[in-house]
């Protein structure tokens, strides 16, 4: 599992730096709950950008969650993945 995890963290990139989630760091844990079936993503909660860039970051955040949970959900099909 723990290979397949590391996995799906290099191989999604975030786009504007070409750098995987592993590279940035994002994600700062996860838990699996076996009795549940359940993979949960903490990810790191970045400094708050300008205001001007909050839309751009939060479009970019979306983006990429979605791909990560595309990302587990291929390596993983019978868990649940959520973000927490």
């Amino acid at each position: 599992m723990i290979k397949k995890i590391d996995g799906v963290l290099d191989r999604v990139m975030e786009p504007e730096s070409n750098l995987s989630i592993a590279q940035l760091g994002l994600v700062k844990k996860l838990r699996y709950v076996e009795n549940k079936k359940t993979l949960y993503i903490f990810t790191r909660d970045p400094t708050a950008p300008p205001a001007c860039c909050t839309i751009i970051a939060k479009l970019l955040q979306t983006t990429l969650s979605e791909k990560l949970i595309q990302e587990f959900q291929i390596e993983f099909p019978d868990l649940t993945i959520e973000f927490v």
